[in-house]
C-alpha cells in the first residue's frame, strides 16, 4: 500500500495518508484565547483534510490536549460550533503540557478518505 506524505518537513509531515486513512500532525492555533486558538487550529485541520481528499464529516477520531483542563467548556463550545453534528468522531480530551507556553489547545485527527 502506498504512503503519501503531505507538507513534509525535516521533523514531521503535516499529514500522512495510508490506504483510505489520513493521519494529521497535531494542530495548534494562534490567538490569545482558547476559542481563537481552536478556530485557527480547526481551520488548519480542514485545510489538511482537504489536501488529503477528505473533510470533517469523515473524521474518525480526535485527540484533544488542553494546557489547562479548566478550559474544557470553552474548547467544547468552539468544537461544537465547528464539528459536523451528523458525523461526530470518537474523541478524547486530556490535560497536557504543550510544546510552548503560548499554546492552550492541540488537536490530533485521523480521518477516512
Amino acid at each position: 500500500m502506498t504512503i503519501t506524505r503531505i507538507e513534509t518537513g525535516a521533523r514531521m509531515s503535516g499529514a500522512v495518508v495510508h490506504g483510505n486513512t489520513v493521519y494529521l500532525a497535531g494542530q495548534v492555533g494562534e490567538g490569545a484565547t482558547v476559542t481563537e486558538q481552536c478556530k485557527d487550529a480547526l481551520g488548519e485541520v480542514e485545510r489538511l483534510l482537504a489536501a488529503a481528499g477528505s473533510d470533517k464529516s469523515k473524521i474518525l477520531q480526535t485527540l484533544i490536549y488542553l494546557s489547562d483542563i479548566a478550559d474544557f467548556a470553552e474548547m467544547n463550545a468552539a468544537w461544537e460550533a465547528w464539528v459536523d453534528p451528523a458525523n461526530t468522531p470518537a474523541r478524547a480530551t486530556s490535560e497536557a503540557k504543550l510544546a510552548a507556553p503560548k499554546y492552550k489547545v492541540e488537536f490530533i485527527v485521523s480521518a477516512a478518505i
